[in-house]
């Protein structure tokens, strides 16, 4: 059993603060246009917002929960994307690359102006979702920022968010913030126990682990052989500070094939560095983790890391070679340049 997509999905855990807060705005005079939800990936705020739009065109609800019946026309209307009163942006299909574009353009903004110039269907409110505005280009931004400064009446936007730097900051000041929070490993466990049912206990534990309290990424990495990468990742490190170059190409080679191992891994590698630093600060650090942090300075695992990261970035975006990315990749990791081992700057 998979997780329902965001706009179908019924239910929300562990974000209940929130889901209160949405629902005393909807009973109050005063509702906020415009709302930037934020978090982690894979985290609900999309669950989130659609369970938000859902109410508010069904009718504010007496308590703090947000949830409306699956059965409810509303419910089933948002569901299958026909509802008059929504309008949802996101990153479209880019039909001659023939995949899903890598930012949000200014043409899909402007589809957001002219759906709130009309009348409301159903005589209530219009609402907005912008899932992912992090991946707004800059015209696209600007056009979004020209709505959010002048909202018609009875319209509201809601803005899904994982990297609210990267928004410009006069949307940020025109939004009412609302973050979401990793959820606690009870209600981690609660929901990997729903959607994997077939998973045994330990694997299940790791993936609460891993996926440091986010539901969404918990189940992209079951899918996308997550807890066998993870193994990968902890050999990789284990191996450190003499990484065998014939053992960083093997790696490359085997990764670079896969569609979306390479991004699994990274993020996977990138995660187990900044959680052994800051466990070791922390004093929580086990053996294994002591040993890697021992193995340079602090302010140089900090640019390894950054340098991890713009470098999967500049793959992704540009559709660079897999295999040579994780070669550059690995040599990051090596703190010393010898001939047999992978090297580079950090």
């Amino acid at each position: 059993m998979s997780a329902p997509e965001p706009r179908n999905n019924p239910d929300l855990l562990g974000h209940q603060a929130a889901e209160a807060l949405c629902a005393e705005a909807m009973r109050s005079a005063r509702m906020h246009h415009a709302w930037l939800i934020t978090g982690p990936e894979g985290i609900g705020k999309a669950t989130l917002a659609f369970r938000f739009a859902r109410r508010l065109l069904a009718g504010a609800p007496e308590g703090p929960s947000l949830a409306l019946d699956a059965a409810n026309k509303v419910f089933r209307r948002v569901a299958a994307g026909a509802h008059a009163d929504l309008l949802t942006i996101e990153r479209a299909w880019d039909d001659k690359r023939k995949r899903q574009r890598s930012e949000i353009v200014v043409d899909d903004v402007r589809k957001v102006t002219d759906f709130l110039r009309l009348t409301p269907a159903e005589g209530g409110w219009r609402v907005v979702i912008v899932d992912g505005a992090e991946e707004l280009n800059r015209n696209a931004a600007n056009a979004l920022l020209k709505v959010l400064e002048e909202p018609p009446p009875r319209a509201v936007l809601l803005l899904t968010c994982a990297a609210p730097g990267r928004l410009l900051p006069t949307i940020r000041s025109r939004c009412r913030r609302l973050r979401l929070s990793p959820l606690p490993d009870a209600d981690m466990e609660r929901l990997l126990a729903a959607y994997l049912p077939d998973l045994d206990a330990d694997a299940r534990a790791r993936l609460v682990t891993l996926a440091e309290g986010s539901p969404g990424r918990a189940l992209l990495l079951a899918e996308e052989e997550g807890l066998a990468l993870s193994q990968l990742v902890d050999q990789v490190l284990g191996a450190l500070p003499a990484l065998p170059a014939s053992r960083a190409h093997v790696i490359a080679d085997t990764l670079g094939r896969g569609e979306g191992a390479f991004s699994t891994f990274m993020d996977l590698l990138r995660a187990a560095i900044s959680s052994a630093v800051r466990d070791v600060l922390r004093g929580r650090g086990d053996p294994e983790q002591e040993r890697l942090v021992a193995l340079r300075p602090l302010d140089a695992w900090g640019e390894t890391w950054h340098a991890l990261t713009r470098l999967q970035d500049e793959t992704e975006r540009f559709s660079l070679d897999k295999r040579q990315a994780l070669v550059a990749g690995l040599g990051l990791l090596s703190p010393t340049r010898t001939g047999s081992s992978v090297t580079g700057n950090p």
